[in-house]
């Protein structure tokens, strides 16, 4: 059977780096919230553009802390509600009802699939306090349009940056536009630990002062609990394996761009919709998502001849079916539409974000070859 995922041999370039890496802490002797936690905050703080990161244990607990935090500032309490969009993966939901506030979906904008500013305004009512703008599949929402409307009704904005490490618009990258934003470094994503990792992004002192003590029990100081905090901490080896591929991550979103560019060009087929962007430096490509139709057939010709394959048939939207893709993290997608009457298929590739349109007859051959490589 061929896998979806190789995870060592994505993270096979980075090996010696990697094994240098965890030997280092290994023989520091100190495993928590050590000198490699503090330098890849500072790493990632300047990578992003901001006064302060602070690594936590996973993207959905970046999430709720934050919303945590403000409601142990006096910005939120119990029942008030967060603007989110309705095609996002579950954790933006989570992270609300974990906080005893109230989502409030607003639909996205079809060419984008990021929330459509121009629905937001309309679902505001006294109780709205938080704008929660996810970058999806590593575009960056409308954040100008956005922003604006947080200014008219006093609004705080938390960005899911989870797909969209180094997304830039107007020399800001994403973790920079709002007033905090939540981080996934799950091992499929952009950047992406050996393990489970997150963070926080802000230039609010209070509130990274607050994040820093909620994600240790409550602590600033050993036995001085001053919250009812969690323990939701980002290791020594996973924040020194981040700093390795932090280094990379520049080179790679080029690589990805440079792929997208080729499939913007050279991909002409009426029966797909491809992805719409008005600026190059906005998108980092973590998927590259089209439209089209149907797929069995496609599905049982794979398995007759030993390919995995996993067939998303539920009654959802895209943007869950392709989040939970990638939270799987499939190698290659393979996605049918109309045009499987005339015996092509798209096969995108994870790891490069390169797609191409296959033949059937070839397609064994092709995927093969591929994860034979």
């Amino acid at each position: 059977m061929i896998n979806f995922l190789d995870l060592k041999k994505i993270n096979k370039q980075y090996r010696s780096e990697l094994i240098d890496a965890c030997t280092r802490v290994i023989d520091s002797g100190w495993y928590i919230c050590g000198n490699e936690l503090k330098n890849f905050e500072q790493n990632f703080a300047l990578f992003c553009g901001t006064k302060y990161a602070i690594g936590v244990a996973n993207g959905l607990d970046a999430l709720i802390l934050v919303l945590r935090a403000w409601k142990e500032l006096g910005k939120l309490k119990d029942g008030d509600e967060v603007i989110v969009p309705a095609n996002t993966y579950i954790a933006s939901i989570l992270a609300i009802t974990a906080n005893n506030l109230k989502p409030v979906l607003v639909e996205p904008n079809l060419n984008t699939y990021n929330i459509d500013p121009n629905l937001i305004e309309s679902q505001i009512t006294n109780k709205t306090k938080v704008i929660l703008a996810v970058h999806l599949y590593g575009q960056l929402a409308d954040m100008s349009a956005i922003k604006a409307i947080a200014e008219k009704y006093d609004l705080l904005i938390l960005e899911d940056a989870a797909q969209a490490h180094g997304a830039e618009l107007n020399n800001l990258k994403a973790g920079a536009f709002g007033d905090a934003a939540g981080f996934s470094f799950y091992p499929g994503k952009n950047l992406g630990a050996l393990g489970d990792a997150g963070a926080i992004t802000t230039n609010d002192f209070d509130l990274a002062h607050t994040l820093y003590a909620l994600r240790n029990y409550g602590s600033h100081e050993k036995y001085k609990n001053i919250y009812a905090g969690v323990n939701s901490r980002l290791d020594e080896i996973q924040a020194a394996m981040l700093d390795v591929k932090l280094n990379y991550l520049n080179t790679e979103i080029q690589q990805r761009r440079e792929i997208a560019k080729m499939y913007l060009e050279e991909i002409n087929n009426s029966k797909f919709v491809l992805p719409q962007l008005e600026n190059h430096e906005s998108h980092v490509w973590h998927l590259f998502v089209i439209r089209c139709n149907d797929r069995t057939k496609l599905q049982n010709y794979l398995k007759d001849h030993n390919i995995d394959v996993i067939l998303d048939d539920r009654d959802e939207r895209a943007g869950f079916k392709f989040k939970d893709a990638d939270l799987i993290g499939f190698p290659l997608k393979i996605i049918t539409g109309k045009s499987i009457a005339e015996g092509k298929v798209e096969v995108k590739d994870r790891k490069t974000g390169k797609t191409e349109i296959v033949e059937i007859g070839t397609l064994l051959d092709y995927v093969k070859n591929h994860l034979g490589k």
